[in-house]
């Protein structure tokens, strides 16, 4: 016979089910924007093979691969479990990186809103650079560049008869209506690469010094610590440009801003090409901006340290200069 149970017997309780995180949302309302550029892209290439859009076989297979860019990557999750404060609006947020740029990378960690930013800069890109165009003519732009492609050595002399070609090509590029929006167009898709490049370059700079920050987040680091230096160089560049006679300004050199604020001013860029360009890279915007990515990375990731967000953000200004300085090295010629 089985001995009798006792009758204050209780079964343990079942173990407990562990918490399952709730699954990383995507960043889908990103995917009409990503179709409506695609079919924007096919229009403009539809137009130029069938020869009434100029220059749209170009700007539509850039603008379709954009398209296809921004659609993939929204299948990278955005970061959960950070909902530290309200979201900061466009507006706070544009404002706030000047004067308490903590406050807005901590928010953009929660927050990885990106397009206001990226906005910010594409039209202030765009206006400047019509401004510089008006102001220093499609012709003595077209004419500088041609005839620095003519003074370069071989290989990459283009020949006498393509001197021309290219001549024309750039003229309508600068005066054509339909070209100029589509050069706009095409300048809004290499500020978005440009800036996803550095962002996955951050996101690798912090992961291999033990932190942690999702793509969306330093996409979003990236975009709002450019904000000040563009803003600063934009706007006073657009007033230095209509103070100064166009004849003291450079065709190339002056294409970004007319803004002079670093130690190239103590060097000739047609006597010391290569020495003027790492010089240039010692300035007020450029130091200023250094600090601010320095500044977001520590405050829009986690585990990341001042001291890391400064490595990082140190190996990424050291990476530019560097690309920066070969190009020079190569094509010397065109700053001269």
């Amino acid at each position: 016979m089985s001995a009798p149970q006792d009758p204050t017997f209780q079964a343990p309780p079942p173990p407990p089910v562990p918490e399952t995180e709730p699954a990383a949302p995507r960043p889908t309302k990103l995917r009409p924007i990503a179709i409506g550029v695609f079919v924007l892209g096919v229009i403009f290439l539809g137009g130029g093979l069938a020869k009434f859009i100029a220059g749209g076989i170009g700007t539509g297979l850039i603008l379709a691969f954009f398209g296809i860019v921004l659609f993939l990557l929204t299948f990278i999750s955005l970061p959960v479990g950070i909902e530290e404060e309200r979201p900061l609006s466009w507006f706070e947020k544009i404002t706030g990186i000047f004067y308490e740029p903590a406050r807005v990378f901590r928010n953009l960690r929660a927050y990885p809103l990106w397009i206001g930013a990226f906005l910010t800069i594409w039209v202030l890109s765009t206006i400047y650079s019509i401004a510089f165009v008006q102001r220093i003519t499609p012709e003595r732009i077209v004419d500088h560049t041609v005839e620095k492609m003519s003074q370069m050595g071989p290989p990459f002399a283009p020949p006498p008869e393509a001197l021309e070609k290219i001549r024309e090509n750039q003229m309508d590029a600068l005066k054509n209506p339909t070209q100029r929006v589509g050069t706009v167009l095409k300048s809004a898709v290499g500020t978005f690469v440009v800036g996803c490049v550095i962002a996955a370059l951050s996101l690798l700079g912090v992961l291999v010094f033990g932190g942690r920050i999702n793509f969306w987040q330093a996409l979003a680091v990236t975009f709002y610590s450019l904000v000040p230096v563009v803003v600063i160089q934009k706007v006073l560049g657009l007033v230095i440009l209509y103070l100064k006679s166009p004849d003291d300004l450079h065709p190339i050199l002056n294409q970004e801003t007319t803004l002079q604020d670093n130690l190239g001013l103590l060097l000739s860029p047609a006597n010391h090409p290569v020495l003027f360009v790492m010089a240039s890279f010692i300035g007020f915007t450029s130091l200023y901006g250094l600090w601010l990515r320095a500044k977001g990375l520590h405050y829009g990731a986690t585990r990341v340290s001042k001291g890391t967000g400064w490595a990082v953000a140190i190996a990424l200004w050291v990476l530019l200069l560097i690309l920066v300085t070969i190009f020079t090295a190569l094509f010397s010629g065109f700053i001269s």
